[in-house]
């Protein structure tokens, strides 16, 4: 398995069950795909996991056989699966350490300046609620692994490792509110923003700086002040997604108008 790709914490119950819940009757191979997309970059499904046979990966996510093969065949073409033949062959999953980087790059290009600022406002709205809503129904027990997921950005160095620790700290804060609802809004959102978030050469966050507005976030939910908790998580957010809309901003050409 490749150690650059490994997350450094360990993941938890509702994470792996919002990632890998069965999904509405009739869902879509691009919706399929997407949700696989999402458990191997959160390392539900780590870099060289074999996956269950199809059929058994097709009953828990609930979809057909032949909607399943196809979602494969989309993570194939991506470069996230590796497909072997004869005995102790199967699927198996493959995350190369610069992934991330070399998709989002590409990504970005085709995302409008309004699609940005429409998924700004609602990761600010959604977040903010998940941090109040965490600070009332948190469980005492959680609050360490929510702060060792805050901090784990703080030593992460590749894009996929800063991204992943990023995400997956948002999502623990999500899985804290104990709303299965929650945390799978927090999971498209998140998938979203956080690759964007950590591009090489954009410089629109700093690892530390990041792991320091969690740990304020998490510390104002321990004391129980849900109102400062809101305030946080919608700031941290905010300004995040502003830098991005800014750097978006400059490659079309906009440099100097408001992202407002």
């Amino acid at each position: 398995m490749n150690s650059r790709t490994q997350i450094s914490q360990p993941l938890s119950l509702a994470i792996q069950d919002a990632v890998l819940e069965p999904l509405e009757t009739g869902a879509r191979q691009i919706t399929v795909a997407r949700r696989l997309q999402q458990a191997i970059i959160l390392g539900v499904l780590r870099d060289g996991d074999q996956l269950p046979s199809e059929t058994d990966l097709a009953a828990r996510l609930g979809v057909s056989t032949v909607t399943l093969r196809s979602a494969l065949g989309e993570l194939r073409a991506l470069g996230l699966l590796d497909t072997r033949r004869g005995r102790g062959g199967g699927n198996f999953v493959q995350l190369p350490p610069n992934w991330i980087e070399i998709q989002t790059s590409a990504q970005l290009n085709g995302v409008s300046l309004d699609d940005l600022r429409d998924l700004r406002d609602y990761s600010v709205a959604i977040g903010g609620g998940i941090a109040r809503l965490a600070t009332e129904r948190i469980r005492k027990s959680a609050i360490p692994q929510l702060e060792l997921s805050a901090r784990a950005i703080a030593t992460s160095t590749t894009v996929t490792e800063k991204a992943r620790a990023d995400l997956l700290f948002h999502i623990e804060l999500a899985a804290a509110t104990r709303s299965a609802r929650l945390t799978r809004a927090e999971l498209e959102i998140q998938s979203s923003v956080a690759p964007f978030l950590w591009m090489p050469h954009a410089d629109l966050q700093n690892p530390h700086d990041a792991a320091t507005e969690h740990l304020e976030i998490v510390a104002a939910i321990a004391s129980g002040d849900s109102e400062r908790a809101r305030r946080l998580a919608e700031e941290h957010l905010a300004e995040g997604l502003n830098r991005l809309i800014e750097f978006r901003m400059q490659m079309a050409g906009f440099a100097g108008r408001t992202h407002r």
